[in-house]
């Protein structure tokens, strides 16, 4: 079987983040060669597609410095640890991002982010029966929460102005499974 032919030799780590760290892989290849690959581990994360009473799902809009610019998402964000519940920060993330609870969450999908060299693992989920509190924003979150419908979503997606990968696949998941 060819997964029993690749063999990792060594794992060095490159760079401890704060979101991320960074690893040099040295692996053997199933010819015998010997090859370096990156590695990026991360603790994994949690996302949720928070539902209205009217249908129209919430997003948040914020800056990301990765691609210079700001973006409409849904909410996440990352684990307190890797042992933490996803459905726990996803509850935690939806009252921390748009400033509403809700105890009713089911799960949607798992994504993997970019599995050619990352290990990023993030549960999705659907929240529904909202309940206003307030925002909880990080110190460097500036965040603005926007309703939309799914079709104006689908339609973002498709031209172009939606292009998050978990955003993508919770929003065409969450169209397909709830409407």
């Amino acid at each position: 079987m060819m997964e029993e032919e690749f063999k990792r030799l060594n794992r060095e780590l490159m760079y401890h983040g704060t979101i991320v760290d960074f690893y040099k892989d040295t692996v053997r290849v199933p010819n015998g060669n010997v090859v370096e690959w990156d590695f990026i581990g991360h603790k994994g994360a949690a996302a949720v597609i928070p539902v209205r009473e009217d249908g129209k799902l919430l997003m948040v809009r914020q800056y990301r410095n990765a691609l210079d610019r700001y973006t409409l998402e849904i909410p996440a964000g990352g684990l307190n640890g890797s042992d933490e519940p996803t459905k726990d920060a996803a509850a935690r993330e939806l009252e921390e991002e748009t400033g509403y609870y809700s105890e009713n969450l089911d799960w949607l999908i798992t994504i993997r982010t970019t599995v050619a060299f990352c290990n990023e693992k993030i549960d999705i989920y659907v929240a529904k029966d909202l309940i206003k509190t307030k925002q909880h924003l990080d110190e460097d979150e500036f965040i603005n929460v926007e309703a939309y419908s799914v079709d104006e979503l689908s339609r973002m997606i498709l031209d172009g102005k939606i292009e998050d990968s978990k955003t993508v696949a919770a929003i065409m998941s969450y169209k397909d499974k709830y409407c």
